[in-house]
């Protein structure tokens, strides 16, 4: 495993302490490691500066990856994280487990320090085995539906949700807009026996958050499943870099 380690991460933006926002550790302190880069091209994506050099998001804006993303050391990467004193280290993206060769020694280094980590990711790449298994790691994952206009054949992918569903911890998250959605989420539920189900309202202000939960709870709550804000747009808005 060694040889294929890399030392260099292409890095959005590290920031904190703050909260985690969404899932299962909403509301704990934790700092952010948002890495740039993703395989997804959803149409809301709320972090399209992390990806999109062609404005073909909702917003209609070209990004330039020469102004959006940093290539750093993993040790300093480590360190800038370590720095804020945050025993829950997010690690974001884009999708970060495009760049895993170079998570998994950040990841040895969090945990050697005492950190926990949580990887979220999209749920369409198989992680490699040095980061399954921790009791201290968890991977978030968030399918894709229908809404996020990707082709199935590239947001739903059977071997990688299988290897993350049978990981101990896992937490699956999907982002709704209204209880019709939901079907959706059940059927891929069904189909990989999904564990620890999160839903979240799909939004970028505290109206269309309150708005669709409102919408969505009582639908969710009635199938056994879990419920997620996003915390940080409560507080803070659609900011960046809190």
């Amino acid at each position: 495993m060694t040889a294929v380690l890399a030392k260099r991460l292409v890095v959005s933006e590290i920031f904190g302490p703050t909260v985690q926002g969404e899932g299962p550790s909403c509301g704990r302190r934790c700092g952010f490691l948002r890495l740039g880069g993703c395989n997804l091209h959803c149409g809301w994506c709320d972090t399209p500066y992390t990806w999109d050099w062609r404005g073909v998001a909702d917003g209609g804006v070209a990004y330039d990856p020469k102004v959006e993303l940093t290539s750093m050391d993993v040790d300093d990467v480590a360190a800038a994280v370590l720095a804020m004193d945050a025993d829950l280290t997010v690690i974001t993206g884009g999708e970060p487990l495009n760049q895993q060769r170079g998570v998994v020694p950040l990841v040895e280094k969090l945990v050697e320090a005492g950190n926990r980590v949580e990887v979220e990711t999209n749920g369409t790449v198989v992680p490699v085995e040095a980061l399954l298994g921790h009791e201290v790691v968890r991977f978030n994952v968030s399918p894709k539906l229908a809404h996020a206009s990707d082709p199935l054949e590239r947001r739903i992918r059977p071997e990688a949700l299988r290897v993350l569903n049978d990981n101990p911890g896992t937490a699956f998250k999907f982002v709704c807009r209204d209880s019709a959605d939901l079907d959706e989420v059940a059927g891929l539920v069904d189909r990989f026996a999904l564990r620890s189900v999160w839903i979240m309202p799909e939004g970028t202000s505290a109206r269309q958050i309150g708005e669709r939960l409102a919408d969505l709870a009582d639908e969710v709550v009635r199938r056994g499943w879990n419920l997620s804000t996003r915390l940080h747009v409560l507080a803070w808005g659609d900011a960046r870099g809190v």
